[in-house]
């Protein structure tokens, strides 16, 4: 009895993580859409534009020119509730004339833990490329719940880029 006594305080945290964390999900999730139709809700608002001319989706995308590196701070969710699972970042992109790299970057934020990034870097895009769909991923483990997640796309080097038909995805671990 004596053991039990003890080893109760352990025992109720064990059950208690076990049924507060989430088993992982084989099913693929549309957490949020952003179709770039408009300025809505778009953080950075100098050197960005709607361009309703060229479009992967025939609604508009945001164009961004850059004379030097930068990062456009696109959109900033609230609590997605997702955990345990792949939090994937996908998008449209076209490049014109860009001279260094453009990718994808995504900052997930933890209470207590700070921020952690995921970078695109595993298929930058380079010089003038077509509509090309990009992605990058955060794998989430068990209790591991962002309360923010910030998306945005970055140009390292200068040129023209334009991005469209963002979304937020929920997959599977593996």
């Amino acid at each position: 009895m004596r053991f039990f006594t003890k080893a109760r305080p352990l025992i109720c945290t064990i059950i208690m993580l076990f049924f507060a964390c989430s088993k992982p999900s084989k099913e693929v999730t549309e957490l949020k859409h952003f179709p770039l139709n408009s300025m809505e809700d778009i953080i950075t608002r100098s050197g960005v534009e709607i361009d309703k001319a060229i479009s992967s989706d025939g609604g508009g995308s945001l164009k961004i020119k850059a004379s030097e590196p930068r990062t456009v701070n696109l959109f900033e969710t609230g609590d997605i509730d997702i955990e345990n699972a792949r939090l994937i970042y996908k998008a449209r992109v076209r490049t014109e004339n860009i001279q260094g790299q453009v990718y994808l970057e995504m900052w997930c934020h933890f209470p207590g833990r700070g921020e952690f990034f995921s970078r695109g870097l595993q298929t930058p895009l380079q010089g003038t490329s077509d509509w090309t769909t990009v992605e990058t991923p955060f794998f989430l483990k068990a209790c591991e719940n962002p309360d923010r997640v910030k998306l945005n796309l970055v140009i390292n080097g200068s040129g023209t880029a334009w991005i469209d038909d963002i979304h937020l995805i929920r997959g599977p671990l593996q």
